[in-house]
């Protein structure tokens, strides 16, 4: 593997994926970041109540849930850097998250047909160079949906693909035939705000 000619990688070093998403593995793959995968544990129920309360502010939303899965590793690991992400769809200032089965998953995207959303992604490093709490920040990308019909929505739906993903969409697949347009950051929108993240590391590892 070519290590990324962005970061001044030091040798040895590898970050600490905490996360079970197979596009935010494939993408630090293609960008050349080395890691290795631990996923954290399911932080939401512990975080119901912080989570109920910024509910209206999604960017913090994103960014409390990224930390937290983060942090539930670099507990583990704690001379290790650590990274964890978090990935939302807002529409109407409501946010959307993964289907919890196909009906919902049906609604969700009815509701985004046709339509203009935002997609963020929040990441999140701690443990090794970026200390404890460590660094979180975020990235926003608009996406307009072309109009959709029910028996359309259906099809999509019943190849799965959907139901792992924030707004029951992957704009890598299938998906990709219903979007229309996209303004910001692509890969944001798979999971993984690729330049943000390069952008963090130079940060953390003292490179201009």
């Amino acid at each position: 593997m070519i290590t990324t000619p962005f970061v001044n990688w030091p040798e040895g070093l590898e970050l600490v994926l905490a996360s079970r998403s197979p596009r935010r593995a494939e993408l630090l793959q293609v960008a050349g970041i080395p890691f290795v995968i631990e996923p954290a544990p399911d932080v939401e129920a512990e975080l119901a109540a912080t989570l109920t309360n910024i509910h209206h502010q999604p960017d913090l939303y994103a960014m409390t849930l990224a930390a937290a899965k983060a942090q539930a590793v670099a507990d583990k690991n704690p001379a290790r850097l650590v990274l964890g992400s978090d990935t939302i769809v807002v529409i109407d200032g409501d946010i959307l998250e993964k289907p919890v089965d196909v009906e919902d998953a049906v609604a969700l995207l009815s509701r985004l047909s046709g339509r203009k959303h935002t997609v963020i992604s929040a990441i999140a490093l701690c443990g090794g160079a970026a200390g404890m709490p460590g660094l979180q920040a975020y990235e926003e990308t608009g996406v307009e949906f072309l109009p959709l019909d029910e028996a359309t929505i259906r099809r999509y739906v019943a190849t799965g693909e959907p139901m792992d993903k924030a707004g029951a969409y992957g704009i890598q697949g299938y998906g990709a035939l219903m979007v229309h347009a996209v303004q910001g950051c692509y890969f944001n929108v798979m999971g993984l705000p690729l330049a943000l993240l390069g952008e963090t590391l130079r940060s953390i590892l003292s490179v201009p």
